[in-house]
């Protein structure tokens, strides 16, 4: 599979068409693969709650657009740090340590990442979502 300009192109205007603002494309080979690997079209204004992985570490590749990535503190449920991703710019990509409380916010129209984690997919449980 050739991830193209026009593919990202596509992936993009469902996600603008999504209540979401945001849409993901599975790269794993078949249903039988247990790995995670996506790519994941977010647009500004798109909301995805402060979260964690516990059994998986995730890498982040900004292949397009650009992006915030924001680390929580669970016990004060505060920002810990803020770190920018773009293809062109300083950091590119992110590995998030298992349990590590995050979210990401979509600082341009057409940002599009690779996600990859560990093991089958696992639905995130209520436990696995910070209420602020």
């Amino acid at each position: 599979m050739k991830i193209t300009q026009a593919l990202l192109d596509n992936l993009t205007a469902k996600a603008k068409e999504s209540p979401r603002l945001r849409m993901n494309m599975d790269l794993r080979d078949s249903a039988e693969d247990t790995s995670q690997r996506m790519l994941n079209a977010i647009e500004p204004g798109s909301i995805l709650p402060i979260h964690r992985h516990q059994k998986t570490s995730e890498t982040v590749v900004c292949i397009r657009g650009r992006l915030v990535e924001e680390f929580y503190d669970d016990l004060e449920r505060i920002c810990t740090e803020r770190i920018e991703l773009s293809p062109g710019g300083p950091i590119v990509a992110l590995n998030i340590p298992a349990g590590q409380w995050h979210t990401v916010q979509a600082l341009e129209s057409g940002t599009v990442i690779l996600e990859m984690k560990n093991g089958k997919y696992e639905p995130t449980g209520p436990e696995d979502i910070l209420q602020m």
